[in-house]
């Protein structure tokens, strides 16, 4: 898997046949298809021990998976499928791709509110601890390697325009919610809907530039 913006959208099957079957980045579908398929391998039942590694980092004991969601997903997820089968056909998916799809859904399900997400990211603004746990989830120096890829690779291929109009490491997805990670201070999300062309939360992105504009917060 590779570390660059991948200039096209989160979906893309014709990047992935030029590029041998390597997702650009982790953000991508095909990068986190790849990453549940490394999860899937090293944990003996992935989604418990997903599940409680999210309730941990939000302090909500109560986040659920909800199986429509999950059932949605896989009912229109062709192009997620088609991902996954391509994937293995490059030998870079171990496990089947039932069980990876599986877990893939699974995960894309958790139903979080927009406070269970900013909590779940703040130990990205605090140096890899989690304040909740008292645990040093990431070292100070992989923590910084997340928020730089957040800030790159986070909002698909309009990370360039985020970090334009926006200024801060953040990550998206396409149920219309958006993190900002800001280091050594806080974490903020918000949540709307409606998608722009790229895939991200259109009110929920400029919500943020008016946060950073108004409080002249920015990593820049």
């Amino acid at each position: 898997m590779g570390l660059e913006p991948s200039g096209s959208t989160f979906n893309s099957l014709v990047q992935l046949e030029y590029e041998h079957g390597i997702p650009r980045n982790p953000f991508i579908n095909a990068g986190a298809l790849v990453v549940s398929d490394i999860l899937v391998s090293h944990l003996k039942d992935a989604k418990s021990a997903f599940l409680d590694y999210v309730r941990q980092r939000a302090n909500n004991a109560s986040i659920q998976d909800d199986p429509q969601v999950a059932r949605f997903e896989r009912q229109s997820g062709f192009r997620n499928a088609a991902m996954a089968n391509f994937l293995k056909s490059f030998s870079n998916l171990t496990n089947e791709v039932e069980e990876v799809l599986d877990f893939y859904y699974f995960h894309c399900s958790l139903s979080m509110s927009c406070a269970d997400l900013a909590k779940g990211f703040l130990f990205l603004a605090n140096k890899g601890h989690c304040v909740w746990t008292n645990q040093q989830v990431l070292t100070q120096s992989q923590t910084k390697r997340v928020n730089a890829l957040m800030l790159t690779c986070g909002t698909y291929d309009a990370a360039g325009d985020f970090a334009f109009n926006v200024g801060l490491p953040g990550k998206s997805g396409v149920g219309g919610e958006i993190v900002g990670v800001i280091p050594n201070r806080l974490t903020v999300a918000v949540w709307s809907p409606g998608l722009n062309e790229k895939g991200n939360s259109f009110a929920g992105q400029y919500a943020l530039e008016l946060f950073t504009t108004k409080t002249g917060v920015s990593i820049f």
